[in-house]
């Protein structure tokens, strides 16, 4: 029937017009798309894809990552000096360093005045090197003297003990007349024996009684009248008698030599294969 087919016709259209109209204003089309699986998915795929909104804290952001060049940055220049081997610096050590220069030394290192002056007024810096574990103590230090170093060996045993060194005094006690080989021969033997792990003798002139206790078999004595001697003969000699002239140094001198010859050891390999030769020379005349 014409009418009622016009009736269905206009009921179709109403529908659809409704369901236009009940469509999100950006998809539109017709109403068919809204049975579409794949169109009815994507919105509910792209809410799932999307992260919920981050709820509100009171928690600190994390820490941003440091800067790679850090104004804390240590130091990297270079260490000009090494001289951590070493209880006492003094003036040799520190000589010729440039201004600003980095100087190593040892944590509990102490600095003679002079040193201290020239590291003051250079701007040297010290990088302190903290001890190594089983670092050595106080060394057992045989002294002796004749009439003429017996002042300055009174001074001596008392710089020894301020160094934190154990002293063994054989004589001579007064300033009557004695023989310096007697004295010399007593701190030599002490050392030869291991009785001391060190001497030092002291006589006018301090070449006397360095022959006197270089006839004893093990001993390397060394007559010294400078710093820089002082530590040649330890370092490249491995000295294990230390003689010196009281005639020829004032007692601020005879520190700085004691000193700087105590806290000196031989390191490198080279001097110890030349040591070995002087004492294969020995043991030839060994009777």
């Amino acid at each position: 029937m014409p009418e009622e087919q016009s009736t269905r016709e206009r009921v179709r259209a109403l529908v659809r017009e409704v369901l236009n109209n009940a469509l999100p204003e950006e998809e539109g089309g017709d109403a068919s798309q809204i049975a579409s699986p794949s169109t009815s998915s994507a919105p509910a795929a792209a809410a799932a894809a999307t992260p919920p909104p981050a709820k509100a804290s009171n928690a600190p952001p994390p820490p941003r990552p440091a800067a790679k060049a850090a104004t804390s940055a240590p130091d990297e220049r270079p260490i000009a000096r090494d001289e951590s081997s070493k209880t006492v610096i003094t003036e040799a050590d520190v000589r010729g360093l440039e201004a600003g220069a980095r100087l190593r030394i040892a944590e509990g290192a102490r600095l003679t005045p002079l040193a201290a002056d020239i590291v003051r007024e250079q701007g040297i810096e010290l990088v302190r090197r903290a001890p190594r574990r089983g670092s050595r103590e106080g060394k057992s230090i045989a002294v002796g003297a004749d009439h003429g170093g017996y002042p300055l060996k009174e001074e001596l045993k008392t710089h020894l003990a301020g160094l934190g060194h154990r002293v063994r005094d054989f004589g001579t006690n007064s300033t009557d007349a004695v023989d310096y080989p007697d004295f010399a021969h007593a701190v030599a033997r002490a050392v030869a024996d291991g009785e001391c792990d060190l001497g030092i003798v002291i006589d006018g002139a301090g070449v006397g009684s360095a022959m006197t206790a270089n006839k004893v078999p093990g001993v390397r004595a060394a007559a010294c009248y400078s710093v820089k001697v002082a530590v040649n003969s330890r370092e490249h000699n491995d000295a294990n008698v230390l003689t010196l002239g009281s005639a020829t140094i004032t007692p601020a001198e005879m520190r700085e030599i004691v000193a700087a010859w105590l806290s000196t050891e031989i390191t490198e390999e080279r001097h110890r294969k030349r040591v070995a030769k002087i004492a294969a020379v020995e043991r030839q005349y060994r009777v």
